[in-house]
Parts: structure tokens; C-alpha cells; sequence
């Protein structure tokens, strides 16, 4: 059985900093290109960070800069490290993992930032 199981969601000020974490079973991260994605209430949900297999990163255009994925494939966890966040970042995250026609979503976890 697949589970990615998100972490490290809260509150936080904004210009502060939030690293969320996610933990995969079932599945190996280093074989899956991993993704986090974020939903705010009545949008829809929106590609944040992605890192390939061959390790290669990318963002979205509101996030360079401020936010980095990682992945420890000993821990088989993908990280979003959040910095300068913005109360436009407030929204629920999403790990998300995929391999070919394989496709698997974590629960997500809210992360709420006040201005």
C-alpha cells in the first residue's frame, strides 16, 4: 500500500519560513518524479515544485527564489523548504508522486500565514 504522509504545516508570519515534509511508503522517492502542489478553497490545485529523478528542479514563478524542494533518499522524504512566505502562500499542500501511469496524493497539510 502507497501512503505519502505530509508534515511541517502551521502557522507562520509572514517574511517567516515553514519546511514541509513528506514521507513515503510503498513506493522509493528516488524513482518518482515528486511534486508539491497547494489548493486554496474554491481554486484549483496549482503546481508549486517539482524534482525529477535525475534530481533537476523547478518552480513556479511566485515561489523562485523563496521556496526549494529537496529529496533524502535514505529517509525515502521529499522536503518544500518555505522561506520569506507570504500570506499568498496560505493554501493546503500536497505531495504528490509519479511514475508512468502510476500516480499518488498524499493528504495535505494546511499551512496559514498572517500578515
Amino acid at each position: 500500500q502507497v501512503q505519502l504522509v505530509e508534515s511541517g504545516g502551521g502557522l507562520a508570519q509572514a517574511g517567516g519560513s515553514l519546511r514541509l515534509s513528506c514521507a513515503a511508503s510503498g513506493i522509493i522517492v528516488s524513482i518518482y518524479t515528486m511534486r508539491w502542489y497547494r489548493q486554496v478553497p474554491g481554486n484549483e490545485r496549482e503546481l508549486v515544485a517539482t524534482i525529477t529523478v535525475e534530481g533537476s528542479t523547478n518552480y513556479q514563478d511566485s515561489v523562485k527564489g523563496r521556496f526549494t524542494i529537496s529529496r533524502d533518499n535514505v529517509k525515502n522524504t521529499v522536503d518544500l523548504r518555505m522561506n520569506s512566505l507570504d500570506p499568498e502562500d496560505t493554501a493546503v499542500y500536497y505531495c504528490h508522486a509519479r511514475l508512468g501511469g502510476y500516480s499518488y496524493w498524499g493528504q495535505g497539510t494546511q499551512v496559514i500565514v498572517s500578515s
